[in-house]
């Protein structure tokens, strides 16, 4: 397993372990490894002093094989996942869901074919792209991982 020092291009400082080098590289390009804080799928690995030691072959840590990539978060980071998850829960509260028909009822909404109200659901980003390039005003709801992460 590898260490590595992480920013996204937020500048939130973070830090994840991955399988071998390969590994992050493949995950960095699946889109796989994002800032924990603003979920940026622009992250870069930062320079890091590279920990040795002497240790016995007895003493060596290894991760177990299932391990997954974590974090280490601030208290601050804590703060903006609380603000953002009050943000989706009030949305969700409010809202209404419209599920995979959102941009069609978003722009049903917008040219007053439909009653103006605030829906939430889900687009594919080139749709997003779309409707925002039609100037309805959309934004993405984010997805917040849960405290235990």
């Amino acid at each position: 397993m590898i260490k590595y020092a992480l920013a996204c291009d937020q500048a939130h400082e973070f830090e994840s372990w991955f399988p071998s080098s390969e590994a992050y590289e493949s995950q960095r390009k699946r889109g796989f490894v994002t800032c924990p804080v603003c979920n940026s799928g622009k992250v870069e690995k930062q320079i890091m002093a590279p920990a040795v030691g002497r240790k016995e072959k007895s003493e060596i840590q290894v991760a177990p094989k299932d391990a997954q990539p974590m974090a280490i978060i601030s208290d601050k980071e804590r703060d903006v996942r609380a603000m953002l998850r009050a943000l989706r829960e009030h949305v969700t509260r409010t809202a209404e869901h419209v599920g995979d028909r959102f941009a069609e009822e978003a722009r049903k909404i917008h040219y007053g074919e439909a009653d103006q109200r605030s829906i939430y659901g889900e687009t594919n980003p080139a749709e997003a792209k779309a409707l925002i390039e039609e100037g309805i005003d959309v934004l993405p709801l984010p997805l917040v991982p849960d405290d235990r992460n």
